[in-house]
């Protein structure tokens, strides 16, 4: 559990794949000549921005961690917190909420998605750094158009914890989207995520 001055990194992993055909999530992927799975290409540049990350999965997802943490080898697997989402199947919204659960003591959370292999370092830096400095929600924009990661300070934890279905934090940023930090920035990365086999002969 982070300390209560810790912005928390919540990587949201329970999906079921539907559209892909078989679990995406441990889908090989090379990108710049190193082949990984492509959850833990998606969760490198967090490694990078913090110390630990918690990374909610689905039950039964055993295999799963164990070729996340073979793939990274023991140094960067220990710094991998897994929390199991006994209601994922009811929708992302859930996924969200165990793992903010977890983390509830944390001065606030940044939550992303375990399926963008693509996504830059620079946007979870720049969402981290606007909640330390007082945002009160703060996501990377590119073009005038919201992408991923998003980050809420810790006075929305009893409206994240509410959050229901299969909509995720939309609803929260749409209606308090005047308080919302951009974090501009030219990088396609922040939409690139992978839902289909034709969606990796993109990239």
């Amino acid at each position: 559990m982070p300390d209560n001055n810790e912005i928390a990194a919540i990587v949201l992993a329970a999906g079921a794949s539907r559209r892909f055909g078989s679990d995406k999530l441990l889908h090989p992927v090379t990108l710049d000549g190193v082949t990984l799975p492509l959850a833990a290409h998606s969760l490198l540049p967090w490694l990078e921005a913090f110390g630990h990350i918690t990374v909610v999965v689905r039950p039964g997802a055993e295999a799963f961690c164990n070729a996340v943490q073979t793939a990274f080898g023991a140094t960067k697997a220990t710094a991998i917190r897994w929390s199991v989402c006994e209601e994922a199947v009811r929708g992302m919204a859930h996924s969200l909420t165990c793992g903010v659960r977890a983390n509830r003591e944390a001065a606030g959370w940044l939550i992303g998605l375990a399926d963008m292999p693509v996504l830059p370092f620079a946007a979870i830096a720049g969402v981290r750094n606007a909640l330390l400095s007082g945002a009160d929600m703060a996501a990377p924009y590119c073009d005038g158009r919201r992408g991923h990661p998003v980050g809420f300070a810790s006075h929305y934890l009893e409206k994240l914890l509410a959050l229901h279905g299969d909509a995720g934090a939309r609803q929260l940023l749409e209606h308090d989207r005047s308080k919302v930090v951009h974090i501009e920035l030219d990088s396609e990365g922040i939409f690139t995520d992978i839902d289909t086999k034709t969606d990796l002969q993109c990239h």
